[in-house]
């Protein structure tokens, strides 16, 4: 399973083959898992087909960080064990990536992992929209399940923090996804039909870590790094 958490070079996407490397941005995803059927469901989406990142894939909400979003105000913070793992080789602050992981949530989907609250009339840049709803994103929910770094033959990196939470607990409200004009078909499937779908590897590696939470709760998984260094790809946990 491991060899497969990055797409081939062959995959279908643009590549490199020549020329300086574009350097990786921060990114962050978040997974929501709702529990209210018999099976455990995921939410995910289709990309845009002329997206340059990714096209036609189905993936997680999420996207790159901004540099105003660690400091939004929220809720609630970051459990110490989910911070502690997201301090290991990043120069930023933790709380940024579980901020940009709701923000991009909210922004591609509708849905809101937050509280109400009487927010502040001042706000960062891009979290205006979030703030008119009093609502403060509440990042306690969230939990660090793994990290990857997209391969240097690819035109578009990220250095992308998957998290996961359960929507029960984290969405503010029972209101439907709604297609954007990043993400299409919304929808919450199983694991086992999300694996049918048009995925990145990387996802389709997630998926196997959710999988792997939802089925042993109590045992202690690091969070996986992929990466690519100069033998090639690796997978380590953090």
């Amino acid at each position: 399973m491991l060899k497969r958490a990055f797409d081939k070079e062959e995959d279908g996407d643009v590549l490199i083959t020549g020329g300086r490397r574009p350097r990786p941005r921060d990114a962050a995803t978040l997974i929501l898992v709702r529990r209210d059927a018999a099976q455990p469901r995921v939410l995910m989406g289709k990309r845009a087909g002329g997206s340059a990142f990714m096209p036609d894939k189905y993936v997680f909400p999420g996207g790159r960080v901004d540099p105003q979003d660690g400091k939004a105000v929220a809720w609630d913070e970051l459990t110490p064990e989910v911070e502690a793992k997201l301090r290991i080789q990043s120069r930023r602050a933790p709380r940024a990536f579980a901020l940009t992981a709701i923000r991009e949530t909210f922004e591609e989907t509708g849905l809101i992992v937050g509280r109400s609250a009487e927010m502040p009339a001042a706000c960062p840049e891009g979290w205006a929209d979030f703030h008119a709803l009093d609502v403060a994103p509440d990042l306690s929910p969230l939990v660090f399940i793994g990290r990857a770094v997209t391969p240097p033959y690819r035109p578009k990196r990220y250095d992308a923090r998957f998290f996961m939470a359960e929507a029960e607990r984290a969405l503010i409200d029972e209101r439907p996804p709604v297609d954007g004009a990043e993400l299409s078909d919304l929808q919450w499937v199983t694991l086992a039909d999300a694996l049918k779908l048009d995925l990145p590897s990387v996802t389709r590696f997630m998926l196997g870590e959710i999988g792997a939470r939802l089925e042993a709760p109590d045992e202690a998984l690091s969070p996986p790094f992929l990466r690519w260094t100069r033998t090639g790809h690796q997978t380590g946990r953090l």
